[in-house]
């Protein structure tokens, strides 16, 4: 008899990868997750505005929360923790998001193929009705072992 495979768990991989790296740095937290999505909290913070002295956060957070979501949400459609690679990743941002108000990321993955995921969802700072940004993405799924046939 086969033992079942755990699915992902992203609270739990949230606590990991935020005790380390980029993500970490940025302060993302785990919000909420379905069977095909996964939602992350940014804090927000003043080194993280767009200029010294504005009240803009800056993109950058905000794509690389959305990138964290969408790969989440990636792994949780899969229900496996396998390598993938962002190959595309639109970012329309439709509004600033609110001085002093963290950013909430949301992505579902709505297709995996055998070679590829697709995701699309939406940043927001308090009400997903008003969204800050919406987001598009395709990623690589990287096998672990070179196609059959392939000669390297």
């Amino acid at each position: 008899m086969t033992e079942a495979k755990p699915s992902f768990d992203p609270q739990r991989a949230v606590q990991l990868m935020s005790s380390r790296g980029h993500s970490g740095w940025l302060g993302m937290r785990y919000s909420a997750h379905g069977d095909d999505w996964v939602e992350l909290e940014l804090p927000w913070r003043q080194d993280l505005l767009a200029e010294e002295g504005g009240k803009v956060l800056a993109s950058g957070p905000i794509l690389s929360l959305m990138d964290m979501a969408s790969g989440m949400a990636i792994w949780r459609a899969m229900a496996d923790f396998s390598a993938i690679a962002t190959l595309d990743l639109r970012v329309d941002y439709v509004r600033p998001a609110r001085e002093g108000a963290n950013v909430f990321g949301r992505s579902q993955c709505y297709r995996v193929t055998r070679s590829a995921a697709f995701v699309r969802g939406f940043a927001h700072d308090g009400d997903a009705d008003d969204p800050v940004a919406h987001i598009q993405g395709a990623f690589m799924k990287i096998a672990s072992s070179p196609p059959v046939g392939w000669n390297g």
